[in-house]
């Protein structure tokens, strides 16, 4: 086991890049087992969660090829196996996300129930409920979903009881194959569904809508190989975006999408930064100036997304004033407020922990401290680059899987921040 030991105060002030957004990453693989050829996607960001999807579909007996770019080239056709196992499936949830690409385009799979982070119940049942709608016979037996299709799926119209990425991201892949046309209502409309939707569509696919509350998607006979670019991860950049905030700092993120961020950016201005854009570039600078505390609430997309709540939560701890959070997508996501209150922060839970009420403080202190869930433990990493003192952050697994190189980007910006074995 490895923790993150951080020296507080430093101001950051630089510039980076930013990797493949992970949540597009993660889909696109699985998405490559819909074709007859194979498939390259470029821009994979090197995290603990692709290497996870690599191996699974390396399990199945799929052919994958890694340069040393992280350029990702998969051969569905060698596949010898249509199990998902829950060794596997169980630390991601998107691993689960091959059921939909097997059936399509296999006729069975057997995939695992999925794990992933303890952020409330995520079920799966809008994934499932969707695949019957096309014709799938499902069955449950020991924690295993075991789906058969006789000859093609059919097209259907399907209506989401709620917002879900996941699920809009599964239908919209299984239904490529599927005999007809398939209309999705009341989809997610996130980014990366949209790049999701660009790569299907360069493999054959026809969608059309992906980024609407409707998709519709008029089956094809097979889909082909292409070459994909990932978008750029906008939770990654929010991150470094919202870290330079809190410590009165500046920096330039290249490769980013500022109208993927557009909220966080209004934000920030609040707070009293100074933004500046470009096309695929944002730059930041508090000019040394401690933030003004911001109030906002999460809800999907193009709401102020819930995976930046935690890293919000740090700035306000130090911000000039007080805050209201609340949290609408998941509950239990206040997991890392309990660790801040160890460095010092002024934090009230409110509403079944619904709510956060933030008292800014001038500085948090240095503490041990624990990362329970992905986002929640780069907030842990943001309240340390603001307290006085060393913070040792535990259960860096979670940061792992989510972010790529973060001490070293965070050390290239001026941070202090060393990885080491834990005691």
């Amino acid at each position: 086991m490895e923790r993150l030991l951080i020296e507080g105060g430093l101001r950051l002030d630089g510039e980076l890049r930013a990797s493949g957004a992970k949540n597009s990453a993660s889909v696109m693989l699985p998405a490559a087992l819909l074709a007859d050829d194979p498939v390259t996607i470029s821009n994979v960001p090197h995290l603990r969660d692709i290497t996870t999807m690599i191996e699974l579909l390396g399990s199945m007996g799929v052919e994958v090829v890694i340069d040393e770019k992280m350029n990702v080239e998969i051969h569905a056709n060698t596949i010898k196996r249509f199990t998902a196992p829950y060794d596997l499936v169980k630390t991601m949830r998107a691993s689960f996300t091959v059921l939909g690409p097997l059936l399509a385009h296999y006729g069975q799979a057997e995939v695992s129930l999925p794990g992933g982070c303890a952020i409330g119940p995520r079920p799966v049942d809008q994934h499932l409920r969707g695949l019957e709608a096309l014709g799938a016979k499902i069955e449950m037996e020991d924690g295993y979903v075991k789906a058969r299709v006789n000859g093609r799926l059919k097209g259907a119209r399907i209506y989401f009881d709620i917002s879900t990425v996941g699920g809009t991201e599964h239908i919209m892949m299984a239904a490529t194959l599927a005999q007809g046309e398939t209309i999705l209502e009341n989809c997610a409309r996130e980014p990366e569904i949209v790049d999701l939707a660009n790569c299907l569509n360069a493999m054959g696919a026809k969608i059309g809508g992906a980024g609407t509350e409707t998709i519709t998607i008029s089956g094809v006979d097979s889909l082909k190989g292409c070459t994909h670019k990932v978008i750029a991860d906008r939770v990654e950049t929010g991150t470094y975006l919202i870290a330079a905030a809190a410590t009165g700092g500046r920096v330039k993120i290249r490769d980013a999408n500022p109208g993927h961020l557009e909220l966080l950016i209004e934000k920030l201005r609040e707070a009293g930064a100074s933004i500046n854009l470009g096309e695929d570039w944002i730059e930041l600078d508090m000019q040394g100036k401690r933030p003004k505390a911001i109030s906002l609430f999460t809800a999907p997309y193009p709401a102020f997304p819930t995976d930046l709540q935690a890293q919000i939560i740090a700035l306000n701890c130090i911000a000039d004033g007080t805050s209201t959070i609340k949290e609408t997508v998941f509950e239990n996501r206040f997991m890392h407020v309990h660790e801040m209150t160890r460095m010092g922060a002024q934090i009230k839970l409110m509403g079944n922990n619904t709510t956060a009420i933030v008292e800014g403080v001038e500085r948090l202190q240095g503490a041990q401290v624990m990362a329970n869930d992905l986002r929640a433990s780069v907030s842990l990493v943001i309240a340390g680059l603001v307290a006085n003192g060393t913070t040792a952050v535990d259960r860096i697994y979670h940061i792992d899987r989510g972010y790529e190189q973060v001490e070293e980007k965070l050390n290239n910006l001026g941070a202090n921040i060393q990885r080491v074995a834990s005691q």
